[in-house]
């Protein structure tokens, strides 16, 4: 009998989970342009960590989310120096290589900065990120029911080639490094770019994609930003905090 109490309050605590992970979620941007902060970095090189370091500090920014948005894409042309980064993927190493033919940037290196779609190296001089003015372009609203994400865009003009991408970022992520530039560190990361889908057009201001789950991270948030034809540099964005309950799973 003394376990009727036990199992009860189990089943409480699992249904009380499951009714805050299905709760919908919403996240609205304001109507200027939020800025983006990039960070290609990876954990094969040895100046890195420094970057990775000042870019967790961001989550104490009180602008956090609302008009700044820290993304940390790590990728894969260091992983043939001895160490892969698990957090690495092809595609991250594309876009810096496409910020570059645009002449976004000055060059492929990391750790590397992006600041609205244009290189920024005032973190090498130890200058305090100053976000830029941004223009008003319109609200950018983010709404997750279960994995279902959709998003809509409201503004008096509207871009031709609108595309959509949703990311998810994990926090809290620390790895053992065994080989490569870091070898015998424990490096620590927050704001990694997990998983980077690209969102389904159902017109020309709304779009949806099925979240895919990853179980990485302490906590996690989601980003999602609008771009204009094959320019990656972010038209507008929206992200947040996923629920505790929900790291791991949408």
């Amino acid at each position: 009998m003394k376990s009727l109490p036990l199992a009860f309050a189990t089943l409480l605590l699992w249904a009380t989970a499951s009714a805050v992970c299905a709760a919908p979620l919403s996240f609205t941007s304001g109507e200027r342009a939020v800025a983006v902060l990039e960070l290609y970095s990876s954990q094969g090189c040895s100046s890195c960590p420094p970057a990775e370091r000042w870019l967790s500090a961001l989550q104490e920014r009180p602008e956090l989310w609302s008009s700044l948005i820290p993304l940390a894409f790590h990728v894969d042309y260091w992983d043939e120096l001895g160490w892969s980064d698990p957090f690495a993927a092809a595609g991250h190493s594309a876009r810096q290589r496409a910020y570059q033919r645009q002449g976004g940037s000055s060059a492929v290196y990391t750790p590397g900065f992006m600041l609205g779609g244009q290189e920024w190296r005032g973190w090498f001089y130890g200058q305090r990120l100053a976000l830029p003015d941004s223009p008003r372009v319109g609200r950018l609203n983010l709404q997750l029911q279960g994995d279902d994400l959709t998003l809509s865009f409201a503004a008096e003009r509207l871009p031709a080639g609108l595309k959509a991408q949703v990311a998810r970022l994990g926090f809290g992520l620390r790895t053992a490094i065994a080989r490569g530039e870091n070898a015998g560190l424990s490096l620590a990361h927050d704001f990694v770019v997990l998983s980077v889908q690209q969102a389904s057009a159902q017109d020309r201001n709304h779009w949806q994609v099925k979240l895919q789950p990853d179980p990485r991270g302490e906590r996690q948030a989601l980003v999602a930003w609008l771009s204009v034809a094959d320019d990656p540099t972010p038209y507008q964005a929206v992200g947040g905090w996923l629920p505790a309950a929900g790291a791991g799973r949408p």
